[in-house]
């Protein structure tokens, strides 16, 4: 025991005089920042849901390893379970984890990202950003979403700005590339590369931070095929110099094109 005791007192020693040395050399030594509540670190989450069965969504298993290979967190549900995933993040949240928090869905998972994000502005939950990747319908962005980036081949499913909403609003309309479809459009490179940018810069805070900026609704990025025009005009007047918006037409489950997945 008094061998013990000796050892651990030299070893005390030499910390002691290690610190004194860095404190005279002016050298602070790196530490983690933790959140207000003290409870844990707060880093970025990327959550991903797929479509139907868990076999038509692939490209977000894709996706998670890509972002995974970037060193941020990336975990891939179902569609089924968004509700828990929505209970996870609040829990998170709460316990001080500000992430900044990202959802990212196909098909069916597209449609659940958007619904969770209104669950989570209910609960007061910040959104960084909202990648759906070819949803069955069109849903409002929340308010408390920063930037909502929703790539379809779908008129009918672009996503608007709801109450409140003060974001970026992107619909990326790819119907005129024939080599895109329902099954294929969470696989396509050039898009998991678009998707990808925007996860990178929302996730390193390079930009959708939750009340950061004004309302802002892009046109799409691509025009549609005259083959898929509707006769009603879609496209609404600018509301201000910077703000534009674009109106979907409401549809049933009876008039969707193709199959849902």
């Amino acid at each position: 025991m008094a061998i013990a005791a000796a050892i651990t007192r030299r070893a005390m020693r030499k910390l002691v005089a290690g610190a004194s040395l860095l404190a005279l050399l002016g050298i602070v030594l790196p530490t983690v920042a933790r959140s207000e509540t003290q409870s844990g670190t707060s880093h970025p989450h990327v959550y991903l849901m797929r479509g139907l069965l868990n076999i038509f969504s692939l490209g977000m298993d894709q996706l998670a390893a890509q972002i995974g290979q970037k060193g941020i967190d990336a975990s891939v549900y179902n569609h089924t379970v968004a509700d828990t995933v929505v209970a996870k993040i609040v829990q998170a949240y709460r316990g001080g984890d500000r992430g900044p928090y990202i959802l990212v869905g196909h098909s069916l998972g597209a449609d659940a990202v958007m619904t969770m994000a209104q669950q989570l502005n209910l609960q007061g939950v910040p959104v960084a950003l909202v990648v759906p990747f070819d949803g069955t319908n069109s849903y409002t962005a929340p308010g408390n979403v920063a930037c909502v980036l929703n790539l379809t081949q779908r008129k009918y499913a672009y996503m608007q700005a709801g109450a409140g909403f003060r974001g970026k609003l992107s619909n990326v309309d790819v119907s005129s590339d024939t080599t895109i479809d329902h099954f294929t459009i969470d696989k396509s490179p050039r898009l998991q590369a678009e998707a990808m940018s925007s996860i990178l810069q929302a996730a390193r805070g390079q930009s959708c931070r939750p009340g950061a900026s004004g309302p802002v609704v892009a046109k799409p990025k691509e025009p549609l095929s005259p083959k898929l025009a509707s006769p009603v005009k879609e496209t609404l007047p600018a509301t201000s110099a910077s703000s534009t918006s674009t109106k979907s037409t409401p549809s049933t489950e009876g008039s969707r094109r193709g199959t849902e997945g």
